[in-house]
């Protein structure tokens, strides 16, 4: 099982922008990858005391992304993975599986959030072209710029 890591270092949120979206390129993947961390913090150099809500969702179809990264094998010996993420900011946002969110959680814009999953208890994401998870706000109080790495295995 390799590991893997993808990052943003600064979106501009607001209502529904996606920060980040990991999807599988293959078209028959033949692994799921499974996040089993999860890093959000503001990015200004001049944090603000606002708020924003964020949703991990999965996801079905890529949008139109600002940007993309492949991600990073931990191991610098290790082979290229199956994932691909897009970063904001996205012109056209991720199709967002309707009710299966993965995970929610509200932020202030001066403090850091970490999710790091019990062993067995990751978060699975399937094995389809183009599905992935993506990282949202839902609501915030204003624009506020964020960063996030996944940390995921596959």
């Amino acid at each position: 099982m390799e590991k893997f890591c993808t990052r943003v270092a600064s979106v501009a949120t607001g209502s529904d922008k996606t920060l980040v979206n990991l999807f599988a390129v293959a078209a028959t993947p033949t692994s799921r990858g499974a996040i089993y961390q999860l890093v959000v913090g503001g990015a200004a150099a001049t944090p603000v005391d606002q708020q924003a809500d964020f949703l991990l969702n999965r996801t079905t179809a890529v949008g139109t992304e600002g940007s993309g990264l492949v991600p990073n094998n931990l191991d610098p010996a290790g082979p290229a993975g199956q994932y691909d993420s897009g970063l904001g900011v996205f012109g056209g946002e991720p199709t967002y599986t309707s009710a299966k969110q993965l995970l929610g959680f509200q932020l202030n814009h001066r403090g850091t959030y970490t999710f790091m999953a019990i062993p067995g208890c990751e978060l699975i994401m399937t094995a389809t072209q183009n599905h992935g998870a993506g990282l949202k706000s839902v609501t915030s109080s204003s624009t506020q710029a964020y960063g996030a790495t996944i940390f995921f295995t596959e």
